[in-house]
C-alpha cells in the first residue's frame, strides 16, 4: 500500500512540476521575444515615456505592447508580477526530488561505485549541492565579473562543468543528469526570488514615492532574466533525460551532460538573435553538427560493442538464471521487489520472448549498469556480458 501512495504522489507532483515548468518556460520565451521584438515608437508614445512598442494578433484579439523606458506617466491600478510560475516550479521540483529520491535514496540517489554509500549522507549531499551551487552563483554574479557578460558566462559554464563532474562522484548515475537540472533550476529560482523581485519592489517603490528608478538595477534584473533564459533548453533536458540510460549511465556521462548543455544553450542563442532581427542560421548548423559528433561516437561505442559480443556464445539457460536473479523481482506481472506494485515501464521478464521482446531496452538499461537498479542484486560483469551477448545473438533471429 505504501508504495502504491508513493506512485500516486510522485504523479501528482510530477504532473504539477511539468504544468508549472511550461507556464515559466512559456514565459521567458515569450518576454525575451517581447524584448527582443519591440520596434520604434511613434513620436506620441516617445512623449510618454515609451521605449519601444508591438502589435500583435491571436486568438481572435489585436494587442498592444509598450515598454516604458523607465516608469509610465500614470500609475496602473493593477500589475501583473511574473513570479509564481517560477517559485511554483521550483517548489514543485522540489517536492518531486524528495518524493522520489530522497525517499527512495538507497534505490534511486546512492549508487554503487560512489563517495557516498548511506541514504542520509547522499540526502544531505543533494541539499550542499543544491545550496552550494546557488551560493556559487550568488557570489559570482553579485561580484565585479558579471559586468564583462563574456567572461561571467564563461565562469557559470565552468562551474556548472565541475560540478556535473562532482556530481558523478557523489550520486548515482540516474541521479546526476537530474541534480545538475535540479542545480540550474534553483539557480532560476534564485535569480527570481533574490534577484529580480527585489529589484522590481524597489523599483515600483520609488515611483510610488514620486522618485527615479534606479536603471542600473533595471539592467541588471534583465541580466538574471537573460541568463534564466539560456538555461531553459539545459534544463529541459536534464527533466527528461532519467528516459535515457544510455546518456546518463554512460562512462562519461557528465562530458555527454556538458556537450548536450552547451549545444542546447547555444542553439537557444539562434532564436534570441532571431527575434532581434539577427538571422543566423549557422548557429543552428553548427548546433546540428555538434548533434551529430556527440551520436556518432556514441553509435560507434555501440555498434564496436555489439560485434564483440556476438563471439561469446551463451546458452539459454545461464541466460534464464541471470533473469530470475537479477530482474524478474522487479520485472514481474506481480513483483515481489518492496516498492513496485507493477513491473517498471510495463516491462515484464519472465519468458525469454518476452526478453526479447523488450531487448532494446534491456540491452540498455544492463549495459549502462542502470539496472539492476541500484545493483541492488549484485549483477556481476560477467553476467551482464552473457546476457548482452545473448540478446545480440539472438534479437534478429
Amino acid at each position: 500500500m505504501e508504495a502504491y501512495l508513493v506512485d500516486w504522489l510522485s504523479l501528482i507532483v510530477r504532473w504539477l512540476h511539468l504544468i508549472t515548468g511550461i507556464a515559466w518556460i512559456g514565459a521567458s520565451f515569450h518576454f525575451v521575444w517581447l524584448d527582443n521584438s519591440l520596434q520604434e515608437p511613434d513620436d506620441e508614445l516617445k512623449a510618454k515615456g515609451v521605449k519601444g512598442d508591438l502589435w500583435a494578433i491571436h486568438g481572435g484579439g489585436i494587442y498592444h505592447f509598450s515598454k516604458y523606458s523607465l516608469a509610465p506617466p500614470s500609475w496602473p491600478v493593477s500589475l501583473h508580477w511574473s513570479k509564481w510560475e517560477a517559485y511554483s516550479t521550483w517548489i514543485t521540483g522540489t517536492f518531486l526530488m524528495i518524493a522520489v529520491y530522497y525517499f527512495q535514496a538507497q534505490s534511486y540517489l546512492v549508487g554503487p561505485d560512489n563517495w557516498i554509500s548511506s541514504s542520509s549522507t547522499a540526502v544531505a549531499a543533494s541539499v550542499a549541492f543544491l545550496l552550494g551551487g546557488l551560493a556559487l552563483y550568488e557570489a559570482a554574479i553579485r561580484s565585479p565579473l558579471r559586468k564583462n557578460e563574456g567572461f561571467f558566462a564563461m565562469g557559470v559554464a565552468l562551474m556548472l562543468i565541475l560540478l556535473s563532474w562532482l556530481a558523478t562522484k557523489l550520486f548515482s548515475d540516474r541521479a546526476v543528469f537530474l541534480h545538475v537540472g535540479a542545480l540550474m533550476g534553483t539557480i532560476m529560482a534564485g535569480n527570481v526570488f533574490l534577484g529580480i523581485i527585489p529589484i522590481q519592489k524597489r523599483f515600483v517603490a520609488a515611483v510610488e514615492a514620486g522618485g527615479s528608478p534606479d536603471p542600473a538595477e533595471a539592467a541588471f534584473a534583465k541580466q538574471r532574466s537573460t541568463f534564466n533564459n539560456y538555461f531553459t533548453l539545459p534544463v529541459l533536458f536534464c527533466m527528461i533525460s532519467n528516459h535515457y540510460p544510455f546518456l546518463y549511465g554512460h562512462e562519461w556521462n557528465w562530458v555527454i551532460l556538458v556537450a548536450v548543455m552547451m549545444i542546447t544553450a547555444y542553439s537557444r542563442h539562434f532564436f534570441n538573435l532571431r527575434h532581434r532581427g539577427i538571422i543566423r542560421p549557422m548557429v543552428l548548423v553548427q548546433a546540428f553538427i555538434g548533434f551529430l559528433v556527440l551520436a556518432s561516437w556514441l553509435g560507434y561505442e555501440r555498434y564496436d560493442a555489439q560485434q564483440a559480443l556476438l563471439l561469446n556464445q551463451v546458452e539459454d539457460d545461464i541466460v534464464i538464471g541471470v533473469v530470475a536473479q537479477h530482474c524478474v523481482n522487479c520485472h514481474a506481472v506481480k513483483p515481489t521487489q518492496p516498492g513496485f506494485v507493477a513491473p517498471p515501464g510495463g516491462i515484464v521478464l519472465e519468458s525469454l520472448a518476452q526478453l526479447l521482446q523488450h531487448s532494446q531496452q534491456v540491452e540498455t538499461a544492463v549495459s549502462t549498469g542502470y539496472m539492476p537498479l541500484a545493483n541492488m542484486t549484485g549483477m556481476t560483469d560477467e553476467e551482464r556480458t552473457d546476457l548482452l551477448a545473448w540478446i545480440a545473438q539472438n534479437k534478429n533471429l
